[in-house]
């Protein structure tokens, strides 16, 4: 499966997604100033991958710091979580990430860990990180592959595969997922207008894998739906309320719309760790605002006018009203969701408790 991120040698090593899909390139990263610049400058993106990526960022820093005692080094370690938690406010797991790695740090810290020892556990917490996040997405697409139909027609918007993630994808895992059961595909990507993830990123992966892709504009979900063309939809997220509101790129409440006018069932495919019970619902989700180039502008040709206003909200959210199901590692929920969703954390406690190694109940911050 594509190596999104990498830990090597005591740097972090991830592709550079900004490159794609016309060069494969990349970068290496030696200090949480460098992973926090990845971040912002969308190197690396999607909601899980930040997460993990965040995690490697904040055992980079311990790693590296020259501290002689743990007060010095908590010190350091603080002011790199602040750093990497101002990179981008929308991704829920950057959040959950840093919370959790902190939690593990003051454990060890009031338990009288030296520096040697918080340098071994806090890489050790952030590769559990990863690990768990690879497994999660193969859970949810093995629990979601199950909800496709043969010879689906399946809509996806944005990027939420294998270079969102660790490894294998949320709702590209559905599809990967389905396909591992034995049901014939194909795949229509929404080009996903301004940053285009799903021309360059998600046909990028889907032909890699030999998957029946074909790249559509943005406008054009509405013909195939009534075509009968598509049949399923499934999209990431970026962060879910309590109430099944989902954030996502920019576009995925227009197609979330379209689907429930034709009758499409349009599914959300998420880890725990996207779910943040501590939102009541969508309305209280912050949403970022990027840049003016990124609508002015395709690569270097200008495509506006300088004079011209620009609003360019990088997701939007969809009411869970429109939502068919939120597939998670743990099952999928279904309406009411501030009951189902609080069930999936209940039933992800209860198997910690009982195994030790199932991903961590999150989504509180």
């Amino acid at each position: 499966m594509l190596p999104t991120i990498a830990w090597q040698d005591d740097a972090v090593v991830m592709v550079d997604q900004r490159k794609l899909p016309t060069r494969e390139v990349y970068l290496t990263c030696t200090t949480p100033t460098e992973i926090a610049r990845a971040i912002k400058t969308m190197v690396i993106r999607g909601a899980p991958a930040i997460g993990v990526t965040a995690a490697y960022g904040l055992a980079l820093g311990v790693r590296r710091s020259k501290a002689a005692g743990t007060k010095q080094l908590t010190t350091e370690f603080l002011k790199d979580c602040d750093l990497l938690a101002a990179t981008r406010p929308t991704a829920v797991n950057l959040f959950w990430a840093i919370d959790r790695m902190k939690h593990v740090f003051s454990e060890k810290v009031l338990a009288g860990a030296s520096v040697e020892d918080l340098r071994q556990v806090m890489l050790a917490e952030a590769q559990a990180i990863h690990d768990e996040d690879v497994a999660s997405c193969r859970a949810i697409g093995k629990f979601g592959g199950a909800l496709v139909p043969e010879k689906a027609g399946i809509l996806t918007h944005c990027n939420a595969g294998a270079l969102a993630t660790a490894g294998y994808g949320t709702a590209l895992g559905v599809i990967r997922g389905a396909i591992e059961q034995g049901r014939t595909v194909s795949v229509f990507a929404d080009e996903t207008r301004p940053v285009l993830q799903g021309a360059r990123l998600t046909a990028w992966e889907l032909v890699r894998d030999g998957i029946d892709t074909t790249v559509i504009s943005d406008n054009m979900a509405a013909v195939l739906m009534r075509q009968g063309r598509i049949n399923f939809i499934v999209v990431g997220a970026d962060r879910i309320a309590a109430n099944g509101d989902a954030a996502n790129k920019i576009g995925t409440y227009t197609v979330a719309v379209l689907a429930k006018e034709h009758g499409i069932p349009f599914y959300v495919a998420a880890p725990l760790s996207t779910i943040d019970m501590r939102t009541l619902d969508g309305d209280a989700i912050p949403i970022e605002e990027r840049n003016r180039r990124e609508v002015t502008h395709v690569g270097t040709t200008q495509i506006a006018p300088d004079q011209a206003k620009v609003y360019n909200p990088a997701f939007d959210v969809t009411p869970h009203r429109l939502i068919a199901g939120i597939i998670t590692e743990r099952g999928v929920a279904r309406a009411p969701y501030t009951e189902s969703l609080q069930a999936l954390f209940d039933l992800s406690a209860v198997a910690l408790a009982e195994t030790g190694d199932a991903p961590v109940a999150a989504g509180a911050r």
